[in-house]
Parts: C-alpha cells; structure tokens; sequence
C-alpha cells in the first residue's frame, strides 16, 4: 500500500512539497505519495474531508487554510495552540491530529543549517500575524536572552507577545513589543515575517537593527526575498532566505505522519541547485 498526502491550498501550483517529500520518501524507504490539492475558497473544509474519505493520510495546510485547519483538528500540539493555526494534519481515526511546524524548521534552519545557536542572543521579529504566531513559540523554546515582536500596529505586537507571556517566564525569554519604527538596535537576528517582500519591497525596518555580523532571515525564499537579502547584505549582515525553513518545517511534518526522521542537508541542497539560489 502506498500512503496519499498532499499540499492542500489555493494557490497551491507553485508548491516545492511534493519534491521534498519524494525526496524525503526515498531517502527513508517510505511507501507514500505526495501530491497538490487546490481547494476552492469557500470549499476548503470539503476538499479535505473528500480527501480524508478517499483513504489519505495527512496533508500539510498552505495559505489560506491555517486557520480553518486549526478549527477543523480535533486535537492540537502546545506549538498548533499557541499559534493559534495549523499547517500540518494527520488523519488519525480517533479525529484529525492537527501541529504547525513552522516554528521548528525556522529554529532548525537557524541553529544547524545557518549555524547560529539562538540561545542568549537578541532576536527581532519582525510582524504579528499568522506567520509570526506561528513560529513566535519555537524561538522562545530556543531560549534566547530577549525576543521583540515589532508590527506596523503595535497592538497586534503586543496581543501576540501577551499569547506567549507564560512560555516567555518559564522559559527565562523577555518579550517586547513595539512598532516598526521604534525597533530595538543590535539585534542578533532578524526575522521578517511580513508580506512585504510580496510586494518587492526591500525591508519593513531601518539598517540599524542590525548588530555586526547579524544573520537576517526573511520567509520567503527565491525572487520574491531577494530585495530583502540584498538590504541585509548591502547592510553588512549575513542574508537568508526561507528555503531552509521550508525544508526543515517539511521534515517536521514528515516525523509528525511517519515517525521516521529524514536527513534535510541533501534535499535543500538539491533544491538550491535546482532553483540556483544560495542561502
């Protein structure tokens, strides 16, 4: 028997999951496949329920379905929870297992594949919605010395530092909220968590966040980060794009369905050859 997962979204085309998966079925000797789901607008929870009927396993959830995939899990992990969203689904037969593994393929991009230990360093979160909800969590589980969540609004910084007050305290991370334009100095890490760089802009904040050496991350990965690497760069910092993070959320995924967890080097590397891309 072969395993059906699939990329449930709308748009869905551009989707590099079905490669990773492959990839990551044949490194592991998985019987699965993987394919793209469009799910209309107004036909999500449908499509997905169609799809579970037909005998599928998972699927992971892209925009604009995280939220609607958080309603529909009828059990969560503490990181789906505290994000408020969901992006990967198990079909279990006792009701669908809902996490979000954003946040821990951005730490692991972070820490072993940029090779930046987050611990004790000043990080700087840059936006507050669904994107920086869903990863706010995992860096504070990599204890760093203080986060600050920045927002064009502050009260949206500011509700979603308040979400995560209680993992702050316990795990010894001070949490800050501001507005782009009172950004802290000297961050460590940056990460832009905006739409912006949909839009070609360059970055949502001024080059002094940035400390010497800083590593700058934006999300996105491929034309759409390249204004905001090139400002790091130009800005003295070490750029980043979401590649990684994409590749390492995937392989989250894959142990949440599988339990078996494969070896991300070679599939970004492979994915970077392709697209011809550097980090």
């Amino acid at each position: 028997m072969t395993d059906r997962y699939a990329v449930v979204g709308n748009p869905v085309e551009h989707s590099r999951s079905p490669a990773i998966h492959a990839m990551f079925a044949a490194q592991t000797g998985q019987r699965l496949a993987y394919e793209r789901l469009l799910a209309p607008l107004d036909g999500f929870e449908s499509t997905l329920r169609a799809f579970a009927a037909a005998g599928a396993k998972g699927c992971n959830i892209t925009v604009p379905f995280k939220f609607d995939a958080f309603v529909l899990a009828a059990r969560r992990t503490e990181r789906a929870q505290l994000g408020g969203a969901v992006n990967t689904l198990r079909f279990d037969a006792d009701g669908w297992a809902g996490d979000n593994t954003d946040g821990a393929g951005l730490v692991n991009d972070i820490q072993h594949n940029a090779g930046r230990p987050l611990a004790g360093l000043q990080v700087l979160l840059v936006g507050s919605g669904g994107a920086a909800a869903g990863v706010l969590g995992s860096l504070i589980a990599a204890r760093p010395e203080r986060i600050c969540v920045v927002n064009r609004t502050v009260d949206k910084a500011q509700a979603l530092v308040a979400n995560h007050a209680h993992l702050g305290h316990t795990s010894g991370v001070r949490l800050a909220a501001a507005t782009l334009a009172e950004a802290p100095a000297n961050q460590d890490v940056v990460v832009n968590a905006t739409s912006t760089s949909l839009a070609g802009a360059t970055s949502p904040v001024e080059p002094h966040v940035l400390a010497r050496g800083a590593l700058a991350l934006d999300m996105m990965y491929g034309p759409k980060a390249q204004g905001f690497l090139d400002w790091a760069t130009a800005h003295g910092a070490e750029s980043r794009d979401g590649l990684g993070m994409l590749v390492e959320q995937a392989a989250e995924a894959f142990f949440f369905w599988r339990g078996v967890r494969p070896d991300t080097a070679p599939v970004l590397a492979a994915l970077r050859a392709e697209l011809g891309t550097t980090p």
